[in-house]
């Protein structure tokens, strides 16, 4: 039997769109880095994140993007060990879901995510809180 998948959500810190997150990921690319996030704590349901799981980015007070998580590294740092959460390069737009702000990760079940946007469907375009409201008369 499969192993189940989980995924991670998170603040994406400092930045204001998908398209700037992708500017700089491309970047980090460029210069020969690993795409990742060092997390204090290395995720306890590790073989669920990677059988499959995904980060879902919440980026101006929404979950808009997620990236596959390929990879969890033990790094060394200056204030000790870290986990190094290692991403996919590929940015998958998902249903804008209103969310508010939080420390650190959190688990996202399966059944929980938003899903992913058809390519061009422009439902981004859609404040967030609009969105939720759609989705809750069964439109969106």
């Amino acid at each position: 039997m499969a192993e189940p998948v989980v995924h991670l959500l998170k603040l994406c810190v400092g930045v204001e769109s998908v398209e700037q997150l992708e500017v700089f990921q491309k970047a980090r690319l460029a210069r020969g880095e690993t795409l990742r996030h060092l997390t204090r704590n290395r995720p306890r349901r590790d073989a669920e994140v990677l059988a499959g799981g995904s980060i879902y980015w919440i980026i101006a007070g929404a979950i808009r993007v997620r990236q596959r998580i390929v990879g969890l590294e033990r790094v060394e740092t200056d204030e000790g060990a870290k986990c190094g959460l290692v991403f996919d390069p590929q940015l998958i737009r998902t249903e804008p879901w209103a969310r508010r702000p939080h420390q650190g990760w959190r688990y996202l079940e399966a059944k929980d995510a938003p899903p992913d946007l058809a390519a061009g469907s422009g439902a981004d375009d859609l404040p967030p809180e609009l969105r939720a409201k759609l989705r809750e008369i069964g439109v969106g």
